[in-house]
């Protein structure tokens, strides 16, 4: 391909969990289609690594075996409040555990071995005029392409230069995440809450634990780094405090994004299909972000087919189909995940919510369900 000046059917800006996955699914139908991603892999992120079962389906269709890459199989989930109160609780699905560095790396093979291009390059502007989109990089390359998807993640330049309506408001939240090395049982996900935020607890493919915790910007800049503010409010978790204690880190330093935005994003706008977080975030607390951005990868997907094989009649067809389908998808489990956050960030309220949810253990399953999506068809 000729980067410096080229046609192409789908441009996809990031190359995570959702740009390359869609990258591979409409490459299957012959698509040319470009993946443009400012990182090289593999490459670790902050992310809670944790996956819901419900992927599986469409990962197999994908030609993606998390289990031949060493996904941990998870079915157990414990959650507890900042003083500690444990509860636990089968996961009526499952998921398994793996890396970003391991699987966004495996799903970039996938998607160069199936006809895809990929670009290490970072989009700078976009423009839509004459039903087609004009996009720029960094690197001075310019593209044409008749579909734009986004999924970029949870922020960047991009969305100021789109002026996108979320990105003009405070974020006041940043997120820590490190992998460690002890004992951590290997099918259990744990969601352990500290004062001000959470952290979520499970293994990966290299039996690695990964620790990924997310707080307010307030409580954490009364610290001078990120160790005391461990010790002294994370710590406060007594379940927190042994895992951190009692293990060995394998990262050098911890890995940290700031300005994380849970205000709402519109799934399409100028045009563009967004995707993954670039459509919206999930409260880490419902731990089941990387599922989300799968699955919104197949509905983007599904629907741009349908668009090229003209069973959509127009553009704007095309793009009220992507919104029916993103809300009948996502609009409940995200609505339930700022709530279940807002309690559980009003310690109070926590500790009487998990006193409930002993005295009545099987509400808690019945709240995975509605953070969670059922099995993913193959259409």
């Amino acid at each position: 391909m000729n980067y410096k000046s080229s046609q192409i059917d789908v441009l996809i800006v990031g190359g995570g969990l959702a740009g390359l996955s869609s990258a591979i699914h409409l490459s299957k139908q012959n698509l040319s289609v470009l993946v443009i991603e400012k990182n090289s892999y593999p490459k670790h992120k902050v992310c809670g690594e944790y996956i819901s079962n419900e992927v599986l389906p469409y990962l197999d269709f994908l030609e993606v075996d998390v289990f031949k890459l060493g996904a941990k199989k998870i079915d157990k989930f414990q959650l507890s409040t900042p003083k500690g109160q444990l509860i636990s609780a089968d996961l009526p699905l499952g998921g398994f555990g793996i890396s970003r560095f391991c699987l966004d790396e495996a799903l970039a093979n996938k998607a160069l071995e199936s006809g895809v291009e990929i670009l290490q390059d970072v989009v700078e502007d976009i423009q839509f005029s004459n039903d087609e989109f004009s996009v720029e990089t960094k690197n001075n390359a310019a593209f044409k392409a008749k579909i734009v998807i986004g999924a970029y993640g949870k922020r960047a330049n991009l969305d100021v230069k789109l002026d996108r309506k979320f990105i003009k408001t405070k974020s006041p939240y940043l997120a820590v995440k490190t992998h460690v090395k002890g004992d951590f049982p290997e099918n259990l996900v744990a969601l352990h809450n500290f004062e001000g935020g959470y952290c979520g607890v499970s293994k990966v493919e290299d039996d690695s634990i990964n620790l990924c915790y997310i707080t307010n910007y307030e409580s954490f800049k009364k610290h001078k780094d990120i160790q005391e503010f461990q010790e002294q409010v994370v710590f406060n978790n007594k379940h927190l405090k042994t895992i951190f204690k009692e293990t060995v880190p394998v990262f050098d330093q911890p890995l940290t994004i700031s300005q994380i935005s849970f205000e709402d994003k519109k799934p399409v706008e100028n045009h563009i299909l967004m995707c993954g977080d670039t459509a919206s975030l999930i409260h880490p607390l419902s731990g089941n972000g990387m599922s989300m951005a799968i699955r919104s990868a197949q509905i983007a997907s599904l629907l741009i087919i349908k668009f090229f094989n003209s069973e959509l009649s127009n553009r704007e067809a095309l793009e009220k189909q992507y919104l029916r389908d993103w809300n009948t998808a996502f609009k409940f489990r995200l609505k339930t995940g700022h709530i279940v956050a807002d309690l559980f960030n009003q310690p109070r309220i926590s500790e009487l919510l998990m006193q409930g949810l002993k005295w009545f253990p099987d509400i808690l399953p019945h709240i995975i369900k509605r953070t969670h999506g059922k099995l993913m068809t193959i259409k």
